[in-house]
């Protein structure tokens, strides 16, 4: 059978399969969702909800605003070059690309040992296990899963068990924890506080780093790219974006319904676990335990996700690696997470709010070079006439996380004491 030439890095759409199509957007989707609701951003929202109270609303909805702008415009120039980000920042920006895997790579291993971290402080709250211990056990079954014959499948199995374990957990501590929504709702739009290192670290939690790729990168191993497919494919952005709005809102009133009732969270204790004291303060004994439970569910898909994403930015260096490479190699990024948690003498709440910030800071520039291909490089684009009001809001976007990164490294970094 003739092939067709290919640009580096670039794949080949796969033949029309309607069932084959829709489980690879809800797994990029559901992959997407669940690494912008881990254990990074559930520590960061008990943080600055303490901090901020009702006001944190506001960076709650800025967040989901540049998630969308961002996530819509990488989804779709994944999908029409039908390369995958570094690729496409080398084509556009020769040598850009191995920068930009290169921070990616870094954030995603800080982010995985704050990940491992999370797992651990799952199983304690769960069963009492000690966070080094459950952390171990978190990072093993995350191998086992990329070490299967369908490393594929499993993955994705344990991303959609994982989802709907943690929405309805999420939801039963927010109806518990009766939050005063009127409140929230009125500082989602009118806040009494804008904090630039907040908002940053939450949308670097949530978009940034690793996570503004997980989903185009999924679909573009699954072959559901093209431009015969833009449609389908910004349905389930859109719909991931929905799914990780929602999540975060409702965790963010469960946690601001005990902070309104008085409740004192201790933010500054070297063992501090501010969303496990919240979920205890709203449900007593039961509601840490199913704080654990939600933190363990988040723990495995960040782990997952990140470990996947990271290493698919391993392509820039090596673009013909096959499926089993990847897999190894995303196994051996786990096993360096796990030492480096093992050894790492910082809080994994300090780390996972740091973290968050520090993929705040990568988000600007990744996303610089792929909307400046899309800008600049018809010819990535395949003939495609990119949405010129796409374009506008991702470059107003993107200078707005400049801005915000700017303001923000100083903040940031002074969270670990640098």
């Amino acid at each position: 059978m003739q092939q067709t030439e290919q640009t580096p890095g670039r794949t080949n759409a796969a033949a029309f399969n309607p069932k084959s199509q829709r489980y690879a957007l809800l797994s990029a989707m559901f992959l997407m969702s669940m690494a912008a609701v881990g254990p990074g951003f559930i520590t960061q929202t008990a943080n600055f909800t303490v901090k901020l109270g009702a006001a944190f609303a506001f960076a709650i909805i800025v967040s989901i605003i540049i998630d969308f702008v961002v996530q819509a415009n990488v989804w779709r120039i994944v999908t029409v070059t039908q390369m995958r980000a570094p690729a496409i920042a080398n084509a556009a920006i020769p040598g850009s690309g191995y920068i930009l895997a290169v921070l990616v790579i870094i954030g995603g291993l800080f982010f995985n040992i704050g990940n491992i971290g999370g797992a651990g402080l799952g199983f304690n709250a769960m069963i009492d296990l000690d966070p080094k211990i459950g952390g171990a056990i978190g990072a093993l079954v995350a191998i086992g899963i990329f070490l299967s014959r369908r490393a594929g499948v499993a993955m994705d199995r344990v991303v959609y068990v994982a989802a709907f374990v943690k929405l309805a957990l999420i939801l039963y501590a927010a109806i518990v924890s009766g939050p005063p929504v009127a409140e929230a709702f009125h500082q989602t739009f009118l806040p009494d506080t804008i904090d630039f290192a907040t908002i940053t670290t939450i949308v670097g939690g949530t978009v940034g780093g690793y996570i503004t790729y997980a989903g185009a990168h999924r679909l573009l191993d699954k072959g559901t790219v093209g431009v015969e497919n833009i449609g389908a494919v910004n349905r389930a952005a859109l719909s991931g974006i929905a799914i990780t709005g929602v999540l975060r809102y409702i965790l963010f009133l469960a946690i601001l319904g005990v902070v309104a009732s008085g409740v004192v969270i201790d933010l500054s204790g070297k063992a501090a676990n501010p969303a496990g004291q919240a979920f205890h303060a709203a449900a007593g004994d039961i509601g840490f335990r199913l704080f654990g439970a939600v933190f363990l569910a988040s723990a495995l898909t960040s782990i997952i996700g990140a470990a996947y994403t990271s290493v698919s930015f391993l392509t820039a260096f090596k673009p013909e690696m096959t499926e089993r490479q990847r897999n190894l190699s995303t196994v051996a990024f786990i096993c360096v997470s796990l030492v480096s948690y093992i050894l790492i003498i910082t809080p994994p709440a300090a780390m996972l709010v740091f973290v968050g910030g520090l993929n705040g800071l990568v988000l600007p520039i990744g996303l610089s070079m792929l909307l400046f291909a899309a800008w600049k490089r018809p010819d990535l684009m395949r003939g495609y006439h990119y949405p010129r009001w796409l374009l506008i809001l991702g470059a107003l976007t993107c200078c707005l996380t400049w801005y915000m990164a700017y303001k923000s490294v100083g903040p940031i970094f002074a969270l670990l004491g640098l």
